[in-house]
């Protein structure tokens, strides 16, 4: 069924395992032998331990022969985002400015989950300096290139997880996301991300912009997120803004369908422009929903326009982040990161507290919309994929990242869960996506939408290119 054993979904890979089919060992050495033979092309990792996961690999498949495994996705080969902490490897951050020699003893709260269950973690995948920006390079790490067209960007800021997972570097992947930065790379590179709920997926430490930012798995099936969200959720003391847990399995229900839902769409979200021909394939995409059963209306939420709002409030942690950087080594700062953060300078105590109200209000008409829609889908981005290592499309004159990435950060301010969705491919060959969005706590609803599709609209992946 499946070319290349790396390509296959985790939940198929797991299945094998029970059966003693397939050994963790020979899963893991799958996934390196891709890493070997693409990523000098695509750059999708700031570090691989191939060594260690092999070991743990072996461990995996010793648990499996004695029918012990440690839980759900115990030998399947994965990686984290580079900005998340994790044992044994240092957190850099995509910076110059950070220690390569710092302690690696902690693990993020999504990343012990998967380390307790058996995860054979590859390695630590790129992101820009500080997650600051909507593409993938770093003056520490370079230029993440994108697996179908490697002179485009990847999208960010968890680009190096989005190649990861369309190239078959590992089947589940750590991103998080405060707005937009699992859901741009994922349209841009043509793979499911899934967004939780704000508090889904415990995490530690929190910064500055502690609650734009959500947790949440990159996959190649919206079947592997929902099982990647299974582990991922669970809790963490750590986290005190995280939801009180569920037990909530993803995967029960997932494919219900979505027959008599209310589901409305939206093109622009009442502010945004959308290239036609991305439009086209988001809107043939809403019309097989349609036949799916869902019930579709044309209808924007009226939220105005949050570009000034996430703008203030994305530069205010950017400031933070600047701050604790040695005065001797900002120097070494991407100068773009510099220039948000400065832009923080201005902002009062007061302009803080008004844009919280003016977040809170927001909130709260998303809210009252979906008294009345299930769902709502967008457009995931306005545009395909542009050319690498330039934070705008060249000659758009955008002013930065935020001005052609419109559908992504709303759902971020209202802390709503919200999946990228692969919908087809543009003449040139690269992928779109829609946005399915969930009122909160209605992150089985999203995946149960997005499974909807897929099964009648499979995702393709790329044929990666040295």
């Amino acid at each position: 069924m499946f070319d290349d054993l790396a390509m296959m979904p985790a939940r198929d890979m797991v299945g094998l395992f029970r059966n003693r089919k397939l050994s963790p060992v020979e899963a893991t050495q799958a996934a390196l032998k891709r890493i070997a033979a693409f990523d000098e092309t695509y750059n999708a990792f700031l570090l691989t331990d191939p060594e260690r996961a092999l070991a743990d690999a072996a461990a995996a498949e010793a648990r499996w022969m004695a029918a012990k495994p440690l839980g759900a996705i115990d030998g399947v080969p994965s990686t984290i985002k580079e900005v998340v902490l994790s044992k044994h490897w240092p957190t850099r951050r995509g910076s110059l400015t950070t220690d390569a020699d710092q302690e690696c003893s902690v693990d993020a709260p999504c990343v012990a989950r998967m380390r307790e269950q058996g995860a054979v973690f590859l390695g630590k995948t790129n992101s820009p300096e500080f997650g600051w920006k909507g593409v993938t390079d770093s003056p520490l790490a370079g230029i993440t290139r994108n697996p179908w067209n490697a002179e485009r960007a990847a999208g960010g800021s968890s680009g190096g997880a989005a190649v990861a997972a369309a190239l078959g570097f590992g089947a589940l992947h750590i991103g998080n996301d405060a707005a937009g930065s699992v859901r741009i790379p994922a349209a841009f590179c043509g793979i499911f991300a899934h967004k939780p709920t704000f508090g889904q997926v415990p995490a530690y430490p929190w910064e500055a912009r502690t609650s734009l930012a959500h947790f949440g798995p990159m996959t190649r099936t919206v079947a592997d997120a929902a099982l990647m969200l299974n582990v991922v959720s669970r809790p963490d003391w750590r986290d005190w803004f995280a939801l009180p847990y569920s037990g909530e399995d993803f995967l029960h229900g997932l494919d219900d369908g979505i027959k008599g839902k209310k589901i409305a769409f939206s093109r622009t979200l009442g502010f945004a422009p959308c290239d036609p021909e991305v439009l086209a394939l988001v809107e043939r995409a809403v019309d097989a929903l349609a036949g799916l059963g869902a019930i579709i209306e044309e209808c924007d939420p009226n939220i105005g326009n949050p570009r000034q709002l996430i703008e203030d409030l994305w530069n205010t942690g950017l400031a933070y982040a600047v701050d604790g950087v040695a005065e001797d080594r900002r120097h070494l700062l991407e100068p773009g990161l510099v220039e948000c953060a400065s832009r923080a300078a201005g902002l009062s105590a007061v302009d803080r507290a008004r844009a919280e109200l003016q977040r809170e209000e927001m909130g709260r008409t998303m809210a009252d919309f979906h008294r009345n829609y299930d769902l709502l889908i967008t457009p995931q981005m306005p545009l395909a994929a542009f050319e690498a290592g330039k934070l705008t499309p060249p000659g758009s004159n955008m002013d930065g990242w935020l001005d052609w990435s419109p559908y992504t950060y709303p759902f971020n301010l209202t802390h709503q869960p919200a999946a990228s969705v692969p919908c087809g491919l543009t003449a040139s060959g690269l992928p779109v996506a829609m946005q399915v969005v969930g009122p909160k706590y209605a992150d089985a609803l999203v995946l149960r939408a997005a499974r909807a599709y897929e099964a009648v609209h499979p995702f393709a992946m790329p044929d990666a290119q040295r």
